[in-house]
């Protein structure tokens, strides 16, 4: 017996999470591009920039946990940040393994620029403050268990969740 309602295909493409999460995301970020051109800035610069500007200093891994990006995906970033004139890496004294990542006097100063970008974007988006703030709590539900240890791989439950294709 399915939990799918009659006539619905389970691999239709409109009834798919993943297909709705990743236009979302490609949605969202096209949004945040122009804000962020004047600044110097992609989309993956700008969440670094955040962690720094909330964290710094922060060493290479734990800016990388912060992110979840690996190290791989994180070291180009930093370069080009680097580059920019936005944050130094250095090797941290106390261990020669470690990189500590801190903000140079521009990069600081680059985030009076971006405190406008929040409310440009929610103005932009035209939804309500407490309805996104409900999305990313529940976007945040989604990434702790698509994260969880040993990705569970129990059969679909019935119910309205199982109904919502992966």
């Amino acid at each position: 017996m399915s939990d799918q309602p009659e006539g619905v295909d389970p691999l239709a493409l409109e009834q798919q999470v993943c297909f709705a999460l990743s236009v979302a995301a490609r949605s969202v970020v096209a949004v945040y591009r122009p804000l962020l051109e004047p600044m110097g800035l992609t989309h993956p610069q700008y969440l670094v920039m955040l962690a720094l500007w909330q964290h710094a200093p922060l060493s290479g891994r734990d800016l990388s946990r912060l992110l979840q990006l690996d190290p791989g995906t994180l070291s180009p970033l930093l370069k080009r940040l680097e580059a920019a004139g936005y944050l130094r890496r250095e090797r941290d004294a106390a261990d020669e393994r470690s990189l500590a990542v801190t903000l140079t006097a521009t990069g600081a100063a680059l985030r009076a620029q971006a405190e406008r970008i929040p409310a440009a974007i929610v103005q932009r988006l035209g939804l309500p403050v407490e309805d996104l703030q409900h999305l990313h709590a529940v976007l945040t539900q989604v990434i702790a268990a698509a994260n969880r240890p040993g990705g569970d791989q129990a059969a679909p439950q019935s119910g309205t969740a199982a109904q919502a294709s992966a």
